[in-house]
């Protein structure tokens, strides 16, 4: 990659975030003086300036404690860790629903409506319940915040993974059962290349997905080393130092966004070397 490639694509990122301060600031500058107090009060305290912001990260996060930054990054570790299991796991299983599915149209006309209902279910009601579950048996409290976040990964893997093995071209499955090749070969050197756009598309969400629930989860399972818990710490404080909360929504969306960019990066990887034509 050029130095000329790699800075153009670094510098739409950070007109975009630019971009978006201005207005920021701008709607804020409008807001005091035109006193706008729909859909909410413009002041100070319900939007601090973006600079007072990004100062906060480097003031302490307690008395006489580590700077917030470094307290977040350690957080946004701990989730992270979380989150990655979640994904991985929700992945799998969404991955394996979907080919069980494909292979058996009575079970996909039986499971199909009760998948997509699961997903009518708030994660808030959800998640308690996981945690008295998995709780109860002994199992670590990072488990059960792994397992939430599965719950919102597989839906979208299931789903698009079910699309993607059924778009192989039928001319190449039948050039294959003329070669005597099994349902197997057929799935793994046909169906799946044919798949992955679909099911990276479905991996691209469920990545920040994952996210979202191991942030979710942290909260009924009283864990405090994660951003969830540093949410409802800084939530707390929200009227005096309002400037600490935003910074952790930041770092929490900049997670997310690291998972996107991991999923996009292999998805490069990974479809590039997969066989174009199949037949």
């Amino acid at each position: 990659m050029s130095l000329r490639v790699a800075s153009s694509r670094v510098a739409g990122p950070v007109a975009v975030l630019l971009v978006l301060g201005a207005l920021w600031e701008s709607y804020r500058w409008l807001g005091e003086r035109l006193e706008l107090r729909w859909p909410f009060p413009v002041n100070g305290r319900t939007m601090p300036h973006t600079w007072d912001i990004l100062a906060q990260f480097f003031e302490p996060s307690r008395r006489n404690g580590p700077l917030l930054i470094e307290t977040l990054a350690d957080a946004a570790l701990f989730t992270a860790r979380e989150a990655l299991a979640g994904f991985l796991l929700g992945a799998a299983v969404g991955f394996a629903i979907g080919v069980v599915l494909h292979h058996s149209s009575v079970l996909q006309r039986g499971f199909l409506p009760y998948i997509v209902a699961s997903q009518t279910i708030p994660i808030l009601a959800i998640a308690p319940m996981v945690v008295v579950w998995l709780g109860g048996r002994g199992a670590p409290g990072w488990l059960s915040v792994a397992v939430i976040a599965a719950y919102l990964t597989f839906f979208p893997v299931t789903i698009n993974t079910l699309r993607g093995l059924g778009s192989a071209d039928p001319r190449a499955i039948e050039l294959m059962r003329s070669y005597a090749a099994g349902g197997w070969a057929i799935l793994w050197k046909l169906k799946v290349p044919a798949s992955l756009p679909y099911l990276f598309a479905a991996l691209r969400v469920s990545a920040t997905a994952s996210v979202v629930g191991a942030i979710i989860g942290e909260l009924p399972s009283s864990i405090q080393d994660g951003l969830g818990g540093a949410i409802i710490n800084f939530n707390q404080y929200y009227v005096t130092s309002p400037e600490s909360l935003w910074a952790t929504n930041i770092v929490a969306a900049l997670l997310g966004i690291c998972f996107f960019l991991a999923v996009l990066a292999t998805e490069r990887i990974v479809v590039r070397r997969a066989p174009v034509h199949t037949a």
